[in-house]
C-alpha cells in the first residue's frame, strides 16, 4: 500500500541552477573585497564605502556585486572607477531583492508541470508523478494530475525542473558597464543602507562625598543592515540630521545590553568637527556581524566635580481657583550636575545617549541611583541629571487665603513646609509655576524670578528639621 505524501517539501530541487550567462558577464563577491569603511548615524542608517579589485572582460558587462547589505537604498548607490577612470562607465544600474524561497519557486511554476514524489514506506521506494500546479495560495498547492484536481496540505516533496528566471539567492547590484580597460581594477561601491544605528551610553559613578565622579562613555553599536562587515574602519556621525521622511522605517528588535564598566577603558575614538556635526573615527579595524550589538568606549574621565541639587516643583493650575484641601506628599527631585569643559577633566562633544548613576555602598559595591538622557551637548556647556526623588524629605503645601480682587485678578497667600529628615543640612529650590501677569508682594525667603512665569525660593532646612515658606502673590490671568 502507498503511503501519502509525507516528505517535507523544503528541500525542493532543481535540475538546472542558474539562469544560463552570456560571455560578457561577470561576479564580484566579498572575496573581492580589499577595503570596507562605514560611517553610522544615530539617527538609524549608515554609509557603506566597499572596495574592491575585480578583473572585467572588455566591452559590454553585467556586473553583479554580491554580499551587500539588503537593507541598501538601492537610490543612494555610486560606483568610483577608481583605477579604470573614464574607461568605465555605467550604462545601468539594477538592485535584484527578489530572493530565493521555497513560496517563490512554486510561485514561479504556477501554470506548469513539475514532479511530485511519493514515498512508499514500506519499500522504501520514492514514485515520482508529473503534475500540473495550478494554484500556489496561502502556501497551499493545487495540482491536476491525470486530469484530476489534487490538493495537498504542503507536506510533499516536490522537483522543478529548473531555476526560474529573476531570483536570487541574496540581494545583488547589478551593473552594465561599458570598460575599456583591461587587467584588474579597484571599483568603489557606496551606498546607504537602512539597519545601523548607534548611540551613547555612559557610566557615572559618585564618590562617597557626591562632589565628585568618575564617568566613562560607550559607544552602542547595533547593525541589522543584512551584512556582515569584516575589519570594517569604523566611523559614527553624531547629530540630527535632516532627512527626508519616508514610508519605510526600521525597528531593531531583541533586547539592548547597557554597559556597567567592570575596569578602566581606554579612550578608542578621534573626535572632529563635519559640517554642523560631530565625527568620531576608531583608531582600529572592528568587525560589524549582522544581528550583532557591539560596544566601544568612547571616554574615560575622572573627578569631574558635580553639584547635587534638591527642586520641589510646582504645578501652574494652583494659582487658577480655590484650594481647599491640603496638598500632601510633594516629591522632592534630586538632580546632579557638571559643566563639560576642559578645566573639569570633559572639554568634549558628548554624544546623545543616556548616563547611568552609581553609588558604592558601605561594602564597596556600586549600586545603580538613577540615570536620565543627554542630548548632544558641545563643550562648556552644563549637563544636569535627574536621578529620582528623595526618601528622607518631604513636602506639603496649603492655600491660607484666595480673594477675588476683579473678574481676572485674584490675590492668594501660601504656607509651604519641607521637612528634612536627613542627617545634614540642605537648601531645596521651591520652583512655582506662575500664569498670567504675577507679582508676589510679600515672602519669608527672597525670590528669584527665573522667567516670565517662574519663580524660585532656595530654602535652607536644617538636619531632622523643618522649614516654612510663606509668600503671598498677585494673578491677573
Amino acid at each position: 500500500m502507498n503511503a501519502p505524501m509525507i516528505t517535507l517539501g523544503v528541500c525542493m530541487c532543481a535540475a538546472a541552477c542558474g539562469i544560463a550567462e552570456t560571455a560578457a558577464s561577470a561576479t564580484s563577491t566579498a572575496k573581492d573585497q580589499k577595503k570596507v569603511a562605514i560611517t553610522v548615524y544615530n539617527a538609524g542608517f549608515g554609509v557603506v564605502r566597499d572596495e574592491r579589485t575585480i578583473t572585467l572582460p572588455k566591452g559590454t558587462v553585467d556586473l553583479r556585486f554580491m554580499e551587500v547589505a539588503s537593507k541598501v537604498q538601492p537610490e543612494t548607490v555610486q560606483i568610483d572607477a577608481a583605477t579604470a577612470g573614464d574607461k568605465l562607465a555605467v550604462l545601468e544600474q539594477n538592485y535584484e531583492y527578489d530572493l530565493m524561497s521555497p513560496a517563490k519557486l512554486m510561485e514561479k511554476y504556477v501554470g506548469k508541470t513539475i514532479t511530485i514524489i511519493q514515498r512508499n514506506d514500506f519499500k522504501d521506494a520514492r514514485i515520482p508523478r508529473e503534475a500540473t500546479l495550478l494554484s500556489f495560495n496561502n502556501n497551499q498547492p493545487i495540482y491536476s494530475i491525470d486530469g484530476k484536481i489534487a490538493i495537498y496540505r504542503g507536506q510533499e516533496e516536490v522537483e522543478l525542473p529548473a531555476m526560474p528566471e529573476n531570483l536570487v539567492s541574496e540581494p545583488t547590484l547589478v551593473w552594465l558597464l561599458d570598460n575599456a580597460f583591461e587587467g584588474a581594477q579597484t571599483i568603489i561601491a557606496n551606498y546607504m543602507t537602512q539597519g545601523m544605528r548607534w548611540n551613547a551610553d555612559y557610566v557615572a559613578v559618585l564618590t562617597p562625598d557626591e562632589k565628585t565622579l568618575n564617568l566613562n562613555g560607550w559607544v552602542t553599536i547595533n547593525n541589522q543592515s543584512g551584512a556582515t562587515f569584516n575589519n570594517a574602519q569604523l566611523k559614527l556621525v553624531a547629530g540630527d540630521v535632516q532627512r527626508v521622511a519616508s514610508e519605510e522605517y526600521d525597528t531593531f528588535g531583541g533586547e539592548r545590553v547597557y554597559a556597567m564598566a567592570a575596569a578602566p577603558s581606554r579612550k578608542a575614538f578621534t573626535e572632529e568637527g563635519l559640517f554642523e556635526y560631530h565625527l568620531y573615527t576608531l583608531d582600529r579595524p572592528t568587525t560589524l556581524k549582522q544581528n550583532q550589538q557591539k560596544q566601544i568606549s568612547l571616554l574615560e574621565a575622572r573627578d569631574v566635580r558635580t553639584e547635587k541639587t534638591y527642586r520641589c516643583i510646582g504645578q501652574n493650575w494652583w494659582y487658577r481657583n480655590k484650594q481647599g484641601e491640603l496638598i500632601r506628599n510633594i516629591k522632592i527631585a534630586v538632580f546632579i550636575a557638571f559643566t563639560n569643559s576642559q578645566e573639569n577633566a570633559l572639554g568634549i562633544p558628548l554624544p546623545k545617549g543616556t548616563v547611568r548613576v552609581y553609588k558604592a555602598d558601605s561594602s564597596g559595591n556600586n549600586q545603580f541611583i538613577g540615570e536620565d538622557n543627554i542630548d548632544h551637548t558641545p563643550k562648556n556647556e552644563r549637563i544636569e541629571l535627574k536621578l529620582g526623588d528623595a526618601f528622607d524629605i518631604t513636602s506639603e503645601r496649603r492655600q491660607m487665603s484666595f480673594t477675588r480682587l476683579a473678574d481676572n485678578m485674584f490675590e492668594m497667600s501660601w504656607e509651604v513646609k519641607v521637612r528634612n529628615h536627613k542627617d545634614e543640612d540642605i537648601t531645596v529650590e521651591m520652583i512655582e509655576p506662575l500664569g498670567g501677569d504675577w507679582k508676589i508682594t510679600e515672602s519669608s525667603v527672597p525670590f528669584i524670578k527665573k522667567d516670565a512665569g517662574t519663580a524660585q525660593f532656595n530654602l535652607p532646612v536644617k538636619k531632622d528639621g523643618e522649614a516654612v515658606l510663606t509668600y503671598t502673590v498677585r494673578v491677573k490671568w
